[in-house]
């Protein structure tokens, strides 16, 4: 007869060899558990890389350059007695090398209405540079270097993908904040996809930019934002701050703009960008109930159609302000050659990355509640006007100091 309680121990040592085979079979020859791709999405590991921010910089540092120019400022224009004095200001940003050719990519704003700017190589030499081409509406310049400096060192850098990055990846800005050369600054990609709004006009805003947390100051604009390959794969450009320092937020133009205008800038000298010529808001919950739709509707309310342009010969309609500022009547875009339309964003990313002057595009038009195509003609965009000076202080002029009594015998006063 069998014990019960010999039953059980035997089974226990089943049960134990068997946990012994299943472990063995699952387990490689390192004592690691190895995940069939077949089975799982992601493959995981023990830690993750630190960034090797040494070898970068060593990598790129003599690509890097810094860029001078001296500009009249008119807001230091003081008016005394009639009298203006002169203003100039240096103006200081980066830039990184773009060919061996002396080609060096930067801000529209860096080198503003020069023509000729002054670069500064990391070995301290300092060279000339003519201004190839500018695209303010991208805050894009081409500069090339003159004179001999054959035996520089030029390294151009490599332009990355934009469209491939992913929040939180790792990325280094290098520049001269605050005239400080060589500076590498680290964080990460805060975000993709923002829109940065032209502060002089508010007329158009660059579209697709990169947010990082890498820091940006003044004198880094123009630098390059790279990743861990040492590519670039953004242009420092602006930040976000209320004290003119960086404050944890800074935007950088992506490289796959700088990639395709670039080429046109050295040959041309400009690059024409296409022009809708409306302004437009996002509809709201407000908005979309007061148009008679749905509280979520999704679209961008024409609220102005600029004269001559393209909105304005293809006959789209802007809406009218009530009493409390919510627009009526009007058009409302909900789609862009079939794709949908959430935002002013979506209308102005597609035109810049996917349409060139003279291009169709099919709106699909919510008119009174019906849904129409309208297909526009896209124009170029006419230049930005220039910003306003401010209005110089004027003083009121000293009244004449009256004349003194002559006294005899005394001399005469002048």
């Amino acid at each position: 007869m069998i014990h019960k309680e010999y039953v059980i121990s035997i089974m226990r040592k089943l049960r134990t060899v068997l946990l012994a085979a299943v472990i063995l079979v699952v387990l490689g020859s390192t004592g690691v558990i190895h995940v069939n791709q077949s089975s799982a999405s992601h493959e995981f590991t023990d830690k993750i890389s630190s960034p090797d921010y040494v070898s970068l910089f060593k990598m790129v540092q003599n690509s890097v350059v810094k860029i001078t120019s001296t500009v009249s400022d008119p807001s230091e224009i003081t008016i005394i007695n009639g009298m203006p004095s002169n203003g100039e200001t240096t103006m200081l940003g980066s830039g990184f090398m773009y060919d061996t050719t002396g080609h060096i990519v930067t801000n529209a704003h860096v080198v503003g209405q020069n023509n000729v700017v002054y670069v500064t190589l990391t070995d301290g030499d300092t060279y000339t540079a003519k201004v190839v081409g500018t695209d303010p509406y991208n805050d894009l310049a081409v500069i090339q270097m003159t004179g001999n400096f054959t035996g520089e060192s030029i390294v151009p850098l490599q332009l990355g993908n934009s469209s491939q990055l992913e929040v939180g990846q790792y990325v280094a800005a290098i520049g001269n904040p605050f005239g400080l050369e060589d500076t590498m600054t680290n964080g990460i990609v805060s975000q993709l996809g923002r829109s940065l709004n032209d502060e002089e006009t508010g007329s158009f805003s660059i579209p697709d930019v990169i947010q990082t947390s890498a820091a940006i100051n003044p004198g880094n604009s123009g630098g390059p934002l790279l990743n861990m390959d040492g590519q670039v794969i953004g242009m420092n450009t602006a930040i976000k701050t209320d004290t003119g320092n960086f404050a944890g937020i800074g935007y950088a133009i992506p490289s796959n703009q700088i990639a395709r205008i670039v080429p046109i800038l050295i040959k041309d000298g400009a690059y024409h960008h296409t022009w809708l010529g409306i302004e437009g808001r996002n509809l709201t919950p407000d908005i979309a109930l007061a148009n008679g739709l749905e509280r979520n509707s999704k679209g961008v309310v024409i609220e102005k159609v600029s004269t001559n342009s393209s909105a304005s010969k293809a006959g789209l309609e802007a809406a009218t302000d009530d009493q409390n500022g919510i627009p009526h009547g009007g058009d409302i875009i909900v789609s862009v050659d079939g794709h949908p339309v959430k935002s002013v964003y979506d209308i102005t990313a597609y035109q810049d990355n996917y349409k060139s002057v003279g291009d169709t595009m099919n709106l699909g038009i919510d008119r009174a509640g019906k849904i129409i195509n309208v297909i526009v003609t896209l124009q170029a965009r006419p230049p930005p006007l220039p910003p306003t000076p401010p209005t110089p202080t004027a003083y009121p002029s000293f009244p004449q100091v009256p004349g003194f009594p002559q006294i005899p015998g005394f001399p005469q006063v002048p």
